[in-house]
């Protein structure tokens, strides 16, 4: 199993995690539009962690199968938590001073998406499938 972790701390490793996200779907045969759909993805899980949290770690691991090509990115950190989830995911709710749009968008972006979370662990994961020619 190909797997990636990058530690997150800083807007630099959001760029890095960005990338080796990318990068895993080109090598896996991903188009332009679904390696950017995943950037962006990751992009907003991890610019949370440095928000809400501080410091995390974004896992990105080749999850592939039999006739599937998979990418999963799990997105972890030891922040304050997310209180309500349901309201978390809904278009439009920030407990910041943004958009709303991070949670949501990235749900929209992916094929699979799971949230679990309590105070002082935090855990995304997030999946992106295509068949394989």
């Amino acid at each position: 199993m190909n797997e990636k972790a990058v530690k997150i701390k800083d807007s630099r490793d959001v760029v890095r995690a960005r990338h080796e996200g990318r990068e895993m779907a080109r090598k896996l045969g991903f188009g332009p539009a679904d390696q950017a759909r995943l950037a962006t993805a990751i992009s907003e899980l991890t610019r949370n962690v440095i928000q809400y949290a501080g410091k995390g770690v974004c896992v990105i691991t080749d999850a592939s199968e039999m006739g599937i090509a998979k990418i999963r990115v799990r997105v972890e950190d030891h922040g304050p938590g997310i209180a309500d989830i349901d309201q978390a995911i809904e278009p439009g709710f920030s407990t910041g001073n943004g958009l709303g749009a991070g949670l949501p968008g990235t749900r929209r972006l992916v094929h699979e998406f799971r949230i679990d979370s309590k105070p002082g662990h935090t855990v995304v994961s997030i999946a992106i499938v295509r068949r394989r020619a």
